[in-house]
């Protein structure tokens, strides 16, 4: 490997020994040659042994680590990486399945792909890169994926412009890699919905809900529902199907709300228990009477630094301890949070705090997280992000 080396300060190499795939800039003695951010390096011991090789980037993460041994990063490699993952959502029945095409492939660190996010909508990839190394992969990385999906791929999207690092020198641009004659209705568990991975958030659909979505369903049956933060309806139409008594959908965005009623009429035409509204959530939380009798709470990260985290926990306290005042007695709460930086603990105690404010009884009925086509590495715990809390309010 004809890399520049990153050596490390001497008892610093511990977390890589360990199998960590992040290499901080306080960890770093010297570098020797020049490289650009998004270059592969090869990381080195201060005892000079190999350590791994990786993305550099600019930041506290200093580099992205992709093989801990020394390993040619070509076209083989990201066939084979991606191979790995598109196997492990077939032995998950996600791929290539009657019922379901939506799915994620790949999930950064968890696919030990750091920094690469691809997700799968019929026969469109979406594919997102959180680091400029995967920015200046992306060409290889599509190459890869026509071969691994063949026929089951026709389209490839590109859509970094807002999760890239310094993307203003890049020039990057969102657009399609390959293809671009598009069918944009997916399919999850036999609901359909329409993605809009051109302006919409994230790849254009919250996929790390489904199984969450798929329990709120068992729980719908007869009862009033309230999905806050709708984005696009996804627990509004499961909620439905799961033969709820009426479904009020509300977000801030206009956009998501056109959208979670085309959603909504794709699956239940006609469908009069389903009136959605373009309003901020907590006036529409602070103002609404005890109507409900099931609550979704799955609002945007309150948090993606730690220097804001406390603002975010008072957000959740105070999200919550109305949704508690609010609820009708035996309601249920889904509750979640997918800040990064939010730990688990620190949003039950946010969540327990506004319980005990509201002065209810309630009871944990289940603790829930990302499904698993979202995994992760067991070296790299940062990788679970999703939180979330099935509540019983008496």
């Amino acid at each position: 490997m004809n890399y520049c080396k990153v050596i490390l300060k001497p008892k610093k190499e511990d977390s890589l020994l360990r199998f960590h795939p992040w290499v901080f800039s306080g960890a770093i003695q010297s570098i020797e040659g020049k490289p650009e951010e998004g270059d592969l390096v090869g990381v080195y011991g201060a005892n000079g042994h190999f350590l791994g090789v990786g993305h550099c980037q600019i930041g506290s993460i200093a580099v992205r680590i992709l093989s801990f041994q020394q390993t040619v990063i070509d076209e083989k490699f990201w066939e084979e990486r991606i191979r790995s993952a598109y196997t492990l959502r077939k032995l998950l029945r996600l791929a290539g399945v009657e019922n379901n095409n939506t799915y994620r492939l790949v999930h950064g660190e968890g696919d030990n792909l750091p920094g690469l996010i691809i997700d799968m909508y019929a026969e469109t990839a979406v594919v997102q890169a959180h680091s400029v190394g995967m920015h200046m992969a992306r060409h290889a990385i599509a190459e890869a994926l026509k071969i691994v999906l063949g026929d089951e791929l026709k389209n490839i999207y590109y859509k970094s412009e807002s999760t890239l690092p310094y993307k203003t020198e890049l020039a990057c641009e969102d657009g399609y890699l390959y293809g671009g004659e598009v069918e944009d209705i997916a399919l999850e568990n036999g609901l359909k919905f329409y993605v809009d991975w051109l302006k919409g958030q994230k790849t254009g659909f919250f996929v790390d809900q489904r199984d969450n979505r798929s329990l709120l369903k068992q729980y719908a049956k007869d009862r009033s529902v309230l999905n806050m933060f709708c984005y696009t309806g996804g627990f509004s139409f499961y909620a439905m199907r799961g033969g709820a008594r009426l479904v009020h959908s509300v977000d801030s965005s206009a956009k998501a709300i056109q959208m979670t009623k085309k959603n909504v009429e794709l699956n239940f035409p006609g469908d009069t228990r389903h009136e959605a509204y373009a309003k901020d959530a907590f006036k529409y939380l602070e103002k609404m009477g005890e109507n409900y009798d099931l609550i979704i709470l799955d609002p945007p990260a309150f948090a993606k630094h730690k220097n804001v985290l406390k603002n975010a926990l008072q957000g959740y306290r105070k999200l919550n301890a109305i949704a508690f005042e609010k609820i009708k007695p035996g309601g249920i709460l889904f509750t979640f949070s997918c800040s990064q930086v939010v730990s688990k603990e620190n949003f039950r105690l946010a969540v327990f705090s506004a319980a005990a404010q509201s002065g209810r009884k309630v009871k944990i009925l289940h603790q829930l997280t990302q499904p698993a086509d979202h995994p992760v590495n067991i070296y790299h715990p940062e990788g679970e992000y999703l939180k979330g809390l099935v509540l019983y309010v008496e």
